[in-house]
C-alpha cells in the first residue's frame, strides 16, 4: 500500500511510460536502443542516488560515480581469470555480481560514516576527495586495475543480447525509481527529510542522526553500484580514468539538468546528456560555426545554463511547473461553469 500511494499521483504516466519503454525496441533503430536508451538508463540509475540523497538527506555528493566504478571494477575483478591485471578470482557472472554489490555496499557505508556529521559545502568536498582517492586507488594498484583498467569483461549469457541489457537496466531503474519513492514514506525516509531540515532538533528527539545519514549514503551506494555492474556490462571494460572526478562533476549535471528534486529527472537529465554527446556532432554546419567534438562539454555547460535561467529545478520542474498551470486552469474553467449553472427555486422558496 505504501508503494502505491507513493507513485499514485503519477501512476497512469509512469505507467504508459513504461509501457512505450517496453514495445521501444521493435520500433526504434538497434543503435538508439543499444547506445542511447541503454546508457541512459544506466547512467539514470547512478543520478538518481544522488537525487535521492539530496531530497530526503539534504546531501549532494559527488562520490556516486566513485561506486558506480568500484561496482564495476569488483565484478571486473571477480569474473575474470588468468589475466595481466586484477585479482582474476574466476567467479560465475552472478556470484561477480553479488560479490561486486556487497563490497561497493561495504565501502559505501564506511565512506559514509566518516561523512555523516558534515553537511553542506564540507560534505560536498568531502565526497569529492573520496572520488580523487578512489581514482587513484584503481590508478595505482595493479592487483585490483593498474591504469590500463580491466578489459574483456563478460557478462551473463542471458545478457548477451544486446536488448536483454537493456530490459536489464529498465528493471533496474523502475525498481530504482518506485523504490525511492515509497521511501520517503516510511519511517526511515520520513525520519531523514527531518533530519535534512533539522537535525539538531532532530537528534534532542532521540533520533541517531549520524547513523541515518550513513544508513542512507549506504544505500545510495548500493544503487548506484548497481548501475556500474549494469554498465560494464554494456561497456566490457572499465578503467580508472571513466570514474575520475570529470565524469563524476557529470554525473551531477545530470541531475542538476533533469531536476535535483525529482527523481524522474535523473534520466531525463541523463536522456538529455545522451542524446547531446551522441548526436550533436553530426548535426550539419556545426564544425562551421566553431561547435566541434573538442567542444562538446562546452555546449553541455551552455544547455544547463539555458535551463537553470528557465528553470532553476531543471527540466522536470518545467514540466511541473505546466501540470499546475494546467490543473489551475482546469479547477478555474469549472469554478467559472459552477458559477454560470442556473439555480432551481422551489415552491417553498428553497434553491437547489
Amino acid at each position: 500500500m505504501t508503494i502505491l500511494r507513493s507513485v499514485r499521483p503519477g501512476g497512469t504516466l509512469l505507467a504508459g511510460l513504461i509501457a512505450v519503454l517496453l514495445v521501444l525496441p521493435a520500433l526504434a533503430p538497434a543503435f538508439f536502443i543499444n547506445f542511447v536508451m541503454t546508457k541512459t538508463l544506466v547512467l539514470g540509475i547512478a543520478a538518481a542516488s544522488i537525487v535521492f540523497l539530496a531530497r530526503y538527506g539534504g546531501l549532494v555528493s559527488l562520490a556516486q560515480f566513485l561506486f558506480f566504478g568500484v561496482g564495476g571494477f569488483m565484478y571486473g575483478n571477480a569474473v575474470l581469470e588468468d589475466g595481466s591485471r586484477g585479482l582474476n578470482l574466476g567467479m560465475s557472472p552472478w556470484a561477480a555480481v553479488v560479490f561486486a554489490i556487497v563490497v561497493t555496499t561495504a565501502v559505501a557505508c564506511v565512506l559514509g560514516a566518516l561523512a555523516s556529521r558534515m553537511t553542506g559545502l564540507y560534505f560536498l568536498m568531502l565526497t569529492m576527495v573520496y572520488t580523487v582517492i578512489g581514482f587513484f586507488v584503481f590508478a595505482q594498484i595493479v592487483e585490483i586495475s593498474g591504469p590500463g583498467g580491466l578489459t574483456s569483461i563478460p557478462r551473463p549469457e542471458l545478457m548477451a543480447p544486446p536488448v536483454s541489457l537493456y530490459y536489464a537496466a529498465l528493471a533496474v531503474s523502475v525498481v530504482a525509481y518506485v523504490g525511492f519513492r515509497a521511501l520517503g514514506r516510511t519511517p526511515f525516509g520520513l525520519t531523514l527529510q527531518g533530519v535534512r531540515d533539522d537535525p539538531l532538533r532532530m537528534a534532542s528527539l532521540g533520533f541517531n542522526v549520524p547513523l541515518h545519514r550513513t544508513a542512507a549514503f549506504t544505500l545510495a551506494g548500493f544503487v548506484a553500484g548497481l548501475a556500474g555492474v549494469l554498465n560494464v556490462w554494456w561497456n566490457g571494460q572499465i578503467d580508472p580514468a571513466s570514474i575520475a572526478l570529470d565524469p563524476s562533476l557529470i554525473l551531477l549535471i545530470m541531475a542538476v539538468i533533469g531536476g535535483i528534486s525529482y527523481f524522474e529527472g535523473a534520466w531525463l537529465g541523463a536522456f538529455v546528456y545522451v542524446l547531446v554527446f551522441t548526436y550533436l556532432r553530426d548535426v550539419p554546419l556545426l564544425d562551421q560555426i566553431g561547435i566541434t567534438e573538442a567542444r562538446l562539454n562546452t555546449v553541455i555547460g551552455a544547455v544547463v545554463l539555458l535551463i537553470m535561467v528557465l528553470s532553476p529545478e531543471g527540466l522536470a520542474g518545467i514540466a511541473e511547473q505546466v501540470r499546475r498551470r494546467v490543473r489551475a486552469t482546469r479547477t478555474r474553467h469549472s469554478a467559472v461553469a459552477d458559477d454560470a449553472r442556473p439555480t432551481l427555486t422551489t415552491p417553498t422558496g428553497e434553491q437547489s
